[in-house]
């Protein structure tokens, strides 16, 4: 790059810029501007909760940065800024909590989720600072490397933390709102068609006949009559008397109405789906079952938190430890709480973990959040589990021998 560029902030006629547009606005499907997100979010309750879920659920986990030891054992590196950053405060106006929640709906609505990356005098990252996606630019350099451009500022790659979702390239995300378009724009059509058909419709709830043809004044008059008794909640479960012979007929859903609804259903849920949600999760109970929920939660933290989760961490990796930190240094997210069973079951994990030894009484109370008692740490084995090749195990097989 020659020093003119490089002073102005222009780029080299080699310089590649990709900006979001490259993959969100060239693939939307036959369905135009009904499929942005902003669109999709607000006409699409199943979409909103998919987002709302893995935001929330990935947010109020535990965000930790653990430290190796040299016999493989890991503790917690809260001594270091970034703990406290990626745990409790990311910056002076939000909690890790709430910039983790925009930044993971960042990624599931626009692809890319951005975070300018403050660091003191000693290389530690001290702050993140959300970036909203529809205003960065990315270049690529001549040289392979690349360079973010947001509110007229210039920032290098390792001022950036940029967490992409699948991508083509390589370099900007696509989201699922992106990957599976077409899906959501069928759905936002079928809830403009049910709009206009409540806004237009007609239909009444039923049909009341007479055997004789009626005279204006008594059709006014029974008109009159059915349309008090319906809209007076005083009425209601009393009996309405009519001379005449009438005869009411309910009016149905015909099959086509039905089979719009069914439609409908479906739809929902591949908008759960494309999002790794169960549907039960998000409100589609049609064939719930106590075992299949139970199931399905576990599913949750499987197919959608625990992707997620990795691809926050890897990202995390790569933009905030250095090479030499990342020997030692790692992030990750305690989703073992979604994973937690009734009390029950819970103990009972518990008991036969201490049982073989895995756990100490105090492992159990920390997981528990109850604090450590003393002597808890002592790890227990039944007294008849004897290492092989052990005095007493040779001693039993010599009494064998002997009878």
């Amino acid at each position: 790059m020659s020093l003119l560029n490089r002073l102005l902030g222009r780029p080299d006629p080699e310089t590649r810029v990709l900006t979001l547009t490259d993959v969100y606005g060239s693939d939307m499907g036959s369905y135009g501007d009904t499929s942005s997100p902003d669109a999709i979010l607000s006409n699409l309750s199943t979409v909103a909760a998919c987002v709302r879920i893995r935001s929330e659920l990935t947010a109020g986990v535990g965000l930790h940065v653990f430290r190796r030891g040299p016999d493989g054992a890991r503790s917690r590196a809260d001594d270091l800024p970034l703990y406290d950053v990626l745990h409790s405060v990311a910056n002076p106006n939000q909690t890790a909590f709430e910039f983790r929640e925009i930044m993971v709906r960042d990624l599931d609505t626009r692809g890319n989720a951005y975070a300018t990356i403050e660091r003191d005098g000693a290389g530690q990252v001290i702050a993140l600072y959300r970036l909203d996606p529809t205003t960065v630019t990315i270049e690529k350099l001549a040289n392979g490397r690349l360079r973010y451009k947001a509110g007229g500022q210039v920032f290098l790659a390792d001022e950036i933390l940029h967490i992409r979702g699948p991508s083509k390239d390589g370099i900007l995300g696509q989201s699922p709102l992106t990957i599976s378009s077409g899906v959501y724009g069928l759905a936002i059509v079928q809830a403009k068609t049910a709009e206009r058909v409540a806004e237009n419709a007609v239909r009444s709830s039923g049909v009341l006949s007479f055997e004789n043809k009626l005279s204006p004044d008594a059709r006014a008059g029974v008109s009159a009559a059915m349309k008090d008794f319906s809209s007076n909640g005083k009425k209601a479960g009393g009996v309405l008397v009519l001379d005449g012979g009438p005869d009411f007929k309910p009016i149905e859903l015909s099959s086509a109405d039905m089979e719009f609804l069914a439609s409908r259903r479906l739809t929902n849920e591949d908008c759960a789906r494309c999002f790794g949600i169960p549907p039960t999760v998000v409100g589609i109970v049609d064939r719930a079952t106590y075992s299949n929920v139970e199931h399905e939660g576990r599913a949750l933290v499987q197919n959608a938190l625990g992707p997620l989760a990795g691809r926050i961490e890897a990202a995390m990796l790569r933009c905030l430890l250095t090479p030499e930190e990342r020997r030692t240094l790692y992030i990750e997210h305690d989703l073992s709480g979604l994973l937690r069973g009734d009390v029950f079951n819970r103990f009972q994990a518990y008991r036969i973990a201490r049982e073989i030894g895995a756990l100490s009484p105090n492992d159990i109370r920390r997981m528990e959040n109850q604090p450590p008692i003393p002597d808890g740490d002592v790890f227990h084995y039944p007294g008849n589990w004897i290492p092989l090749g052990t005095v007493a195990n040779q001693q039993g097989q010599n009494m064998g021998a002997q009878v």
